[in-house]
């Protein structure tokens, strides 16, 4: 296993390499927390969340977490945090947004790989990050190729649980793979934490994660007011946020933004007005600090209404179906709701995306797509035809946009992003 260094261990060289990237992954995490805090009708109870990015990305701290709870990484919305939390750790999810790291990690990957998985590898190499430096176990599904590769890369140098996924969800015999799946991420958290797998601990897990769907829910309501009560990048920023926060905290300062905003609505202050258009955003996830998409969205004069990733909503969108109130019933749960109602296209057969996007475009009065595509990310470029051959049916005009972990494509974004508003502007004019 790879041996955690200290900078006061490192050689002179190697001392200067880790300053210069503290300089540069600062500077971007920076950057963007200006944007954000710059657009306009910024709820006063977002801070928490703003604050929570800035002690990970900016003052390189670990996460607020009880005392003597050790850290668990995961790498996607699969593993189920009620497990995590019932064995008495903390789930940080670790994919990363890094500009920085991803530069770091181009050089260990291959050219046409992730760069989401590029920037895991790049902060894992430098090792400077406290979130990543601090977790006793690594947890990762296998959704695609890279994740796989980078399961097993993490394995040379950390404990790593690596969970076989099915690729169909729909076979019962897939799902009884992934529940012993689920089984051995248990046995490897009991080595971690040294705590047994409980039915009251993981009913309480299973409450303490309900708590924070009911307020997503609320949230999710009063993102439907037209106009739009508060802005999709703010969204974003909160949900990205809950990947470092202990969850009964993020939900406490989530029930104070759902305070705010239903205090807004009662006196009729909206955040943009109502002929902006409205943009739903779909496709491989914006990572903090890459939210160099959505922030355009809404500079340029769009409504990023809702968005349909792994980084949004869709992470605590399901509840787990709990019937069997024993420990292989609830697990059994947790499994079911992590692959059968899940959009993410790795999967064979995806129609759930497709109904869930439907789905958003009628409850958010959705003008536009933009359907997101990572270079490198091929499980969600396959399926644009879908999605596109669909939002033509129902006469939504969609648009796909590629980028990657840098800002050398700004400019051109910006252009094709606000072409797309402006075709959306003019169609409706016309109509």
């Amino acid at each position: 296993m790879k041996e955690l260094l200290t900078i006061d261990t490192l050689s002179p060289v190697e001392q200067r390499r880790i300053e210069r990237f503290d300089r540069k992954s600062n500077a971007v995490a920076e950057k963007m927390l200006r944007r954000i805090n710059d657009l306009s009708h910024r709820p006063e109870t977002l801070t928490p969340f703003l604050d929570t990015l800035t002690r990970i990305y900016v003052q390189k701290q670990e996460p607020l977490r009880p005392e003597g709870v050790p850290m668990v990484g995961t790498y996607c919305v699969m593993v189920p945090p009620e497990l995590v939390y019932a064995q008495g750790a903390m789930p940080v999810k670790l994919c990363s947004g890094s500009y920085t790291a991803f530069g770091v990690g181009d050089d260990l990957a291959p050219r046409d790989a992730c760069p989401l998985v590029k920037a895991v590898m790049g902060f894992e190499d430098v090792d400077v990050m406290p979130v990543y430096k601090a977790c006793a176990l690594m947890a990762v599904p296998v959704t695609c190729d890279c994740k796989k590769k980078l399961a097993g890369w993490l394995s040379e140098r950390r404990p790593t649980a690596l969970l076989h996924v099915p690729a169909n969800r729909y076979r019962d015999e897939d799902m009884e793979r992934f529940v012993k799946e689920l089984y051995g991420l248990s046995n490897q958290l009991t080595a971690v934490t040294g705590l047994e797998l409980r039915y009251d601990n993981l009913e309480a897990a299973c409450h303490a994660m309900a708590d924070a769907q009911m307020e997503l829910s609320r949230f999710m309501e009063l993102r439907k007011r037209y106009p739009l009560l508060i802005r999709g990048s703010f969204s974003m920023a909160v949900m990205n946020a809950l990947s470092y926060t202990w969850a009964p905290l993020w939900t406490k300062q989530f029930r104070a933004l759902n305070r705010e905003l239903e205090t807004l609505a009662k006196k009729g202050v909206m955040a943009v007005r109502e002929n902006q258009p409205r943009i739903l955003l779909t496709g491989s996830p914006a990572v903090f600090p890459n939210f160099k998409l959505p922030l355009l969205i809404e500079e340029m004069g769009g409504l990023l209404a809702a968005d349909e990733t792994c980084m949004g909503e869709r992470g605590l969108y399901d509840p787990p179906a709990i019937v069997d109130r024993s420990v292989d019933g609830i697990m059994r749960a947790l499994a079911n709701r992590a692959t059968r109602p899940c959009t993410c296209p790795s999967f064979t057969d995806n129609k759930r995306r497709t109904y869930r996007i439907r789905q958003l475009i009628e409850n958010y009065r959705i003008q536009g797509v933009i359907y997101h595509v990572l270079r490198g990310c091929l499980v969600y470029d396959y399926e644009y035809r879908t999605i596109e051959e669909e939002l033509g049916r129902l006469g939504v005009p969609v648009i796909r946009v590629e980028t990657d972990y840098n800002e050398e494509d700004v400019e051109q974004l910006r252009i094709r992003v606000e072409a797309f508003l402006e075709l959306i502007k003019y169609g409706r004019e016309a109509t």
